[in-house]
Order: C-alpha cells, then sequence, then structure tokens
C-alpha cells in the first residue's frame, strides 16, 4: 500500500475521572487495551490502542489513541500532579482531541476547567457524551449546546461506549480527520504497552473490580518475573503494593481466599489476552512510601517532578 492511501495520527482522550474513557479506547480499538473498574482514577499512565480504519475513499488510517489519566481540577498529591501532567501531555502531542463527558452527570468544575484548557489547544476537538443510554434525549441535546457554547467541537457524538452503540460513527470520524501518512505501528498491533506493565494492569484491574469499597486506589502491582516456558506457558510473579498493614489483610482475604479468587480472574483474563496458558503467582507487600519512589513512577511512565 502507497503511503497517498494511509492515514495516521494521534488522538487524546481527556475527560474528567470515570467519564468512560478507558471503556470508549476499548471499544474503539475492539479489544482490551486500558483497564476499566468503578474506582475512579483506574488509568494511571498514557495507555496507547491502535485501530485500524478502512474510510470510504479506499484509504485506510491508523488511529492511534492515547487513553490519558483521568484530570483532577485540583491535584494536590504527588501521584495525582503526575497523572494530570501526563493527561496534559497527552492532549499537547496528539493531531485531535476527544473530551469524553459523563452525559448522565453533566457539566462539572472538572469538565468546564478542561474545556477552558482546550481553548489553548492547537489540536482539532471533539465531544463525546457518553453514557447515553441513562439520559434523556432533551437533556442530551442541553449538554451539547451548553459545551459547545463553553467550547465550540468540530463534531459532537453521543455513544455508550459499554454498550458499543455509536462507536463507529466516532471511530470513522476520526480516521477520516488524520493526516496523510505511512502507519506508526504494525497493522495487527492493539497497543504499545509493554507485556510486563500490561500484565501488572491486569492484576490491578482485578484488585480494583473486587476490592474498590476497601482499599484507596493508589494500591500498585509490579510484575517481578516473567518467565517463558518450554511447553509455550509463561510464568508471571507479582508484587501488589499497599501502604498499611490493614490493606494487606484485606488483599490476602480469610485464609487467603481474597488473594486466590484475584489471582484466578487475573490470570484467566491474561490466559485470554495472551491466548496461552498463564502461571500466576502474586504476593503482597506493604510499601509505606511507594507513592514517594520515583523508580515506581519511571516504571509506569509518569514524571516524578511534573
Amino acid at each position: 500500500m502507497t503511503e497517498a492511501t494511509t492515514r495516521a495520527g494521534f488522538v487524546a482522550i481527556v475527560g474528567a475521572p470515570n467519564a468512560g474513557k478507558s471503556t470508549l479506547v476499548n471499544a474503539l480499538v475492539g479489544e482490551k487495551v486500558s483497564i476499566v473498574s468503578p474506582k475512579v482514577q483506574t488509568t494511571r499512565m498514557r495507555v496507547i490502542g491502535i485501530a485500524m480504519v478502512d474510510l470510504p475513499d479506499r484509504s485506510r488510517a491508523q488511529l492511534v489513541l492515547v487513553d490519558t489519566p483521568g484530570i483532577f481540577r485540583i491535584a494536590k498529591r504527588r501521584l495525582e500532579r503526575a497523572m494530570v501532567a501526563a493527561a496534559w501531555q497527552g492532549a499537547e502531542d496528539a493531531d485531535a482531541v476527544a473530551l469524553v463527558v459523563d452525559a448522565e452527570r453533566g457539566v462539572g468544575d472538572e469538565t468546564r476547567a478542561i474545556a477552558e484548557k482546550l481553548k489553548q489547544s492547537r489540536a482539532r476537538r471533539h465531544l463525546v457524551l457518553n453514557k447515553i443510554d441513562l439520559v434523556a434525549r432533551e437533556k442530551l441535546l442541553t449538554l451539547a449546546g451548553e459545551l459547545n457554547a463553553l467550547l465550540p467541537f468540530a463534531h459532537t457524538f453521543m455513544v455508550s461506549a459499554l454498550k458499543h452503540d455509536g462507536v463507529a460513527d466516532v471511530l470513522a470520524a476520526l480516521a477520516a480527520d488524520l493526516p496523510a501518512g505511512p502507519f506508526f505501528y504494525p497493522e495487527d498491533q492493539a497497543a504499545d504497552l509493554p507485556m510486563r506493565l500490561l500484565a501488572a494492569e491486569v492484576t490491578r484491574e482485578q484488585v480494583f473490580l473486587q476490592l474498590h469499597q476497601e482499599l484507596p486506589y493508589e494500591a500498585a502491582v509490579e510484575t517481578d518475573k516473567w518467565e517463558e516456558r518450554g511447553d509455550s506457558s509463561v510464568r508471571i510473579e507479582q508484587t501488589i503494593h499497599v501502604q498499611r498493614e490493614g490493606q494487606r489483610a484485606i488483599v490476602l482475604g480469610k485464609g487467603g481466599t481474597r488473594i486466590k479468587q484475584i489471582g484466578a480472574r487475573a490470570r484467566h483474563e491474561l490466559g485470554r489476552m495472551l491466548e496461552r496458558p498463564v502461571h500466576l503467582f502474586l504476593h503482597v507487600k506493604v510499601s509505606e512510601r511507594w507513592a514517594d519512589d520515583p523508580a515506581h513512577y519511571r516504571a509506569i511512565g509518569l514524571d516524578y517532578d511534573p
């Protein structure tokens, strides 16, 4: 395929915490590349998902989606500041920006602040109203008008990312906007995330899904060992870092039942993603000051001093 028939570019997916950015990225890519949980601020790094799109003019587009951490209006802790800095860097580097808004929650202070800052962006801006299945149509039209009054958008989309409703329209419009040029990644690649890091994210998702009412989002997972075995399976050892001994007891559960359940579900998900058997071994460690460890920030692609 010649360069003239291909398009490629980066689109940053931004928005307030829990607007559904990761769910939208997974839907656009067509498979899971970013973790999702009911807990706000699940995404900590800029996860890159890659979608291939065939356009009506017979060109083929590679859409590189940057799923950024949710943007806090006021970031107080170091981790929060690093996440916000990563989100804005993703927006500044992109060819286009899609602002995802939870239609049920409407326009809050965080979304207003994001829209205000996006006025400075030179990238083409798009609005995605998500979770429309939970909102009356009249409210959606009012919300779209209010947001476009704050900041004019090239397109306004109404979707349910969870149900894949309206997602194809978003994908087609974003792809058509991309500049002509060669692809950045192989056509069969869905994400640009090291497997050790992706494996840690899968386990962290299960920690959140099973313990989101009991454990603060600061809990971290690191992949300590990755061993390719002769029978084509993989042995993975990971450490779940918590900040207090009481949190360690919560993760372990009575008689170790909770950690076994977390491990079983993470192993199943990893086996599905890797398409081969996975042997997963989890350890829980109290690391009171991991949130102040520069090495941890570097490991997940964040700047320690944003």
